[in-house]
């Protein structure tokens, strides 16, 4: 078994570990499962740089690692069930949920109801429900859908999440809506949700001078920025900030010039995740702590779950994810690539920023 790792101190470092695996494993009661194919996008490294706030290296123990200096960025994606003495789950029935960044998962323990499955395994008890649960597909894949549920459905589910939140809150009367790194695949899955309601104040993309033009061809945001040209945002409206790049810097600029208008700042990504403040940064000083939040989305699925049911729940965002999933087709491009040893020469251009924004990664295994 083959497993891609980083180094939770610096995820620019990264290897490639292989193990054999203990044939042993086919006499228990464990469930094991081919991996087929996995998604990967900006959102991925936020989860390792999140990693031992939020848990994220918890989910799949890295092989090889008595340092404890390893981790398994997780990502989103399909296997298949090779190894099986549960008689509610065939070998061959296929998955789609939350693997590590490796081509076997074992499970030694779940809970098989309807169409999903829970990994139950000790180490995962305590993490959110959403990613420890699998749901079943058909064994007839649609690769273009599969492709684009595996790359989408995650950052999507953070883009639903934040449009209910902002119209539960009643986008807390501001005037106009900033959404930093709007090229970001969950903030144009936020503006396209947004764009589909009555009475959303202005949304406002700022970008980078590169992605303008990309952005301007989505027609999904009132207006479009570059970082460059933060001055020409209006400062005497009252603003809600959706900060998708975690650049300190930026936020402390803005909320240095809205002032009082900035009335409160939602962080979700971290697409610029090497910005990290210091004593000399000024401007990252002058961020508002006090108006400015971390936005979790499985602790808002949590709450809907309970609010809606969980019926009522699945059926509006499979709505919303249908939607944007045919929007998506103008704008994205896939590329495949074949194997972790070929996605190990491509893991740098995600740490250094040069993926385009338009471009989504997909392994097959």
């Amino acid at each position: 078994m083959n497993q891609f790792q980083t180094r939770k101190t610096s995820l620019i470092d990264s290897r490639l570990v292989n193990q054999q695996l203990d044939l042993e494993i086919y006499n228990s009661g464990s469930i094991v499962l081919k991996i087929e194919k996995l998604s990967f996008t900006s959102n991925n490294i936020s989860y390792g740089v999140a990693g031992e706030k939020l848990g994220y290296w918890k989910f799949f123990p890295p092989l090889k690692n008595k340092s404890n200096e390893w981790g398994c960025i997780p990502a989103w994606g399909f296997a298949k069930v090779i190894h099986s003495k549960n008689e509610n789950l065939m070998i061959g029935e296929k998955f789609f949920g939350y693997f590590p960044l490796a081509d076997i998962l074992i499970f030694d323990e779940v809970n098989i109801s309807g169409n999903t499955m829970i990994d139950m395994s000790k180490h995962r008890k305590e993490l959110p429900l959403v990613y420890n649960t699998y749901i079943k597909v058909s064994d007839n894949p649609d690769d273009e859908t599969d492709n684009l549920k595996a790359l989408l459905f995650p950052l999507h589910v953070t883009a639903f999440c934040l449009c209910d939140f902002l119209q539960d809150v009643s986008y807390y009367q501001s005037e106009q809506i900033l959404i930093l790194s709007a090229s970001s695949k969950t903030a144009i899955g936020l503006a396209q949700g947004l764009d589909e309601i009555k009475g959303v104040p202005d949304t406002i993309g700022v970008t980078s001078p590169n992605n303008i033009d990309f952005v301007k061809d989505l027609k999904s945001y009132t207006h479009i920025l570059s970082y460059e040209d933060l001055d020409k945002i209006s400062h005497n409206k009252k603003t809600v900030i959706i900060d998708m790049s975690g650049n300190r810097k930026i936020l402390g600029s803005l909320h240095n010039s809205l002032k009082e208008n900035m009335i409160k700042c939602i962080t979700v990504g971290m697409t610029h995740w090497d910005s990290e403040t210091i004593p000399k940064d000024i401007l990252s000083q002058m961020m508002i702590r006090e108006r400015t939040e971390f936005f979790f989305a499985p602790t808002h699925i949590k709450k809907r779950t309970k609010d809606w049911g969980e019926r009522g729940f699945n059926k509006k965002i499979n709505t919303f994810m249908k939607a944007r999933i045919i929007q998506s087709k103008n704008w994205i491009k896939i590329k495949e690539i074949k194997g972790l040893n070929n996605f190990s020469s491509m893991y740098d251009n995600f740490t250094r920023g040069t993926i385009k924004p338009e471009e989504g990664l997909i392994i097959t295994l």
